[in-house]
């Protein structure tokens, strides 16, 4: 039985050393770079800039919706990187005046991260500029979170977001806030 402790406790030891050791030399950060990329940097910079948004936020929100894959549709119909509506592109493209002809441009990068960025700057400014409200309206719909803040069911300053009736949104906007920060945390200098 001690013996059986005693192995234990070293591996334990062992393992915590190791960990403390890649800390030092950096390897859990490089193992994080691979997990949260900075893939399509170019495109994301560009819109994050002239939309006046964190560019790390950007990359959660495509990681979570796509993880980067952008020739992926959803079961719903969005579409690419940003997981676009083709509705949505049609209004958003129109806003801008880019030329948008029909769904399959949403698997461009360019076109799709410059169409989700767009309209989530929209939906920031709709809430005055609260992350989480966006986020949300971003997942379930803009209709869904007025209707939920004219009905009481969560505040309009987004403060009681865990009564959100959709447990999809109320964890699509946890995961997000959590993965921006990861972003942030990995690559803030």
């Amino acid at each position: 039985m001690k013996k059986r402790l005693l192995i234990l406790v070293t591996v334990i030891m062992l393992i915590a050393i190791i960990l403390f050791i890649f800390r030092i030399f950096g390897v859990q950060k490089v193992a994080l770079k691979n997990i949260y990329p900075l893939s399509y940097s170019e495109y994301v910079e560009k819109y994050a800039k002239e939309y006046d948004i964190d560019p790390f936020l950007i990359y959660a929100i495509i990681k979570a919706e796509s993880n980067f894959k952008k020739d992926v549709e959803s079961k719903s119909g969005a579409v690419g990187l940003m997981q676009v509506m083709n509705d949505t592109a049609e209004d958003i493209a129109k806003e801008l005046g880019i030329e948008y002809n029909d769904k399959e441009q949403l698997h461009e990068p360019d076109i799709n991260i410059q169409i989700g960025v767009a309209y989530f700057s929209i939906l920031l400014k709709r809430y005055d500029d609260n992350v989480s409200l966006a986020l949300a309206a971003y997942n379930a719909g803009l209709g869904n979170v007025d209707s939920w803040i004219r009905d009481g069911i969560i505040k309009a300053d987004g403060s009681d977001l865990e009564n959100v009736p959709f447990s999809e949104t109320n964890s699509y906007v946890r995961k997000i806030l959590r993965d921006y920060d990861i972003y942030k945390e990995i690559y803030e200098q």
